[in-house]
C-alpha cells in the first residue's frame, strides 16, 4: 500500500456557508479551523491546503460562557515604549465583530504560511448579508 498525498491542483475546495447567530465563540472556531484545513476530508494531507472555503454570516451576534464577556481582554504591542494596549471585547464586538471571530479561528490554525493561506479562505460578515452570493455558498449546521 502507497500512502496517498493530496497535490494542489487534486483539491476542489466547496464554499460553506455558516450562521453563528446565538453560538459560542470557542466552539464556532474549534468546528471551523477543521474545515478550514481540510481535515474534515478522506484527502487531508498536512502540507497541502486542501481546505473548504468558509463564509460566516451574523458575526455580531457571536456569544461567550460565564463571565468572559465581562473579564475577556485583546492585547497588542504597537512596538513603542508603553504600548501594550488592551481593548475589552465588548468594545471590540461594538467595534468590529469580524475581528473577534477572525482572531478565534486564526489561533486554532498552524502558525506558518499555510495557516496564512487557510485564514483568507475564510470570509466573516457582520451581519445576515454576505458579498459571496455568486459563489453558491452550501449552508451546514454545526451545532
Amino acid at each position: 500500500m502507497k500512502s496517498f498525498m493530496a497535490k494542489k491542483h487534486e483539491v476542489e475546495p466547496k464554499w460553506l456557508l455558516v450562521d453563528a447567530d446565538g453560538a459560542i465563540l470557542g466552539r464556532l472556531a474549534a468546528k471551523i479551523a477543521p474545515i478550514l484545513m481540510g481535515k474534515t476530508k478522506p484527502m487531508y494531507t498536512p502540507h497541502v491546503d486542501v481546505g473548504d472555503y468558509v463564509v460566516v454570516v451574523n458575526a455580531e451576534r457571536v456569544k461567550l460562557s460565564g463571565k468572559k464577556a465581562e473579564t475577556k481582554e485583546y492585547d497588542h504591542y504597537t512596538h513603542h515604549p508603553g504600548g501594550h494596549k488592551y481593548v475589552s471585547f465588548a468594545d471590540m464586538m461594538a467595534k468590529a465583530p469580524e475581528r473577534v471571530v477572525e482572531m478565534a479561528v486564526r489561533r486554532m490554525l498552524p502558525k506558518n504560511k499555510l495557516g496564512r493561506q487557510m485564514l483568507k479562505k475564510m470570509k466573516v460578515y457582520r451581519g445576515a448579508e454576505h458579498e459571496n452570493q455568486a459563489q453558491q455558498p452550501e449552508r451546514i449546521e454545526l451545532f
